[in-house]
């Protein structure tokens, strides 16, 4: 084997640290320091289909040069040390930020949504589904609805919206009003719901 293919055959894969991160194209490019003599400029990375992220500078790259050519590097793995959850039990997966975000998908546990104090939001669907065999519980000091609600949707046909307005509405008739037999019916509410 001659010395330059033994040459090429060592430097396939390496590992390196993030100097820069371009993220605004179709395919996100990164700065490579591989060693403190070189780093490599625009390497491609090459994430995993529906997971997109941004790793802080500094993250650890994995990369591999094609055919051993430095100068054809792509990056197909990154690690960020200090914000590295720990301890996850086999099969477990978790989705994280830099900042203590996460979505945690635990082994006997659930799937866990942490925000760290930020808000959640979910934008642009047309119905949202939550299905549970239980219940669910909304642990806050205040819900709000911009729009109507309706229990028992599958029987009920009114919102509490129309129930509110006919309860503010109706009367009680009063029975045999004294003197005579008299029926009246008294007004509404003095106070509105």
């Amino acid at each position: 084997m001659s010395e330059s293919l033994f040459r090429r055959i060592q430097m396939m894969l390496g590992r390196g640290r993030v100097t820069y991160v371009d993220d605004s194209g179709p395919v996100q490019k990164m700065q490579v320091r591989a060693n403190g003599l070189v780093t490599s400029d625009a390497r491609t990375r090459l994430p995993e289909f529906g997971h997109a992220s941004n790793p802080p500078i500094g993250s650890d790259v994995f990369y591999g040069a094609i055919c051993g050519d430095s100068s054809n590097v792509a990056v197909v793995g990154t690690n960020h040390q200090e914000s590295r959850p720990r301890n996850l039990l086999p099969g477990e997966s978790m989705l994280y930020s830099q900042d203590g975000k996460y979505v945690y998908v635990t082994a006997s546990g659930g799937l866990s949504v942490f925000a760290n104090g930020q808000p959640v939001n979910v934008t642009g669907a047309t119905i949202v589904t939550v299905v549970a065999s239980e219940k669910v519980v909304a642990d806050t000091p205040l819900f709000q609805c911009t729009g109507d609600i309706q229990d028992n949707c599958e029987t009920n046909p009114k919102t509490m919206a129309l129930m509110r307005s006919e309860y503010d509405e109706h009367g009680h008739p009063v029975v045999e009003v004294q003197p005579g037999g008299s029926t009246i019916v008294s007004g509404p509410p003095t106070v509105i719901e």
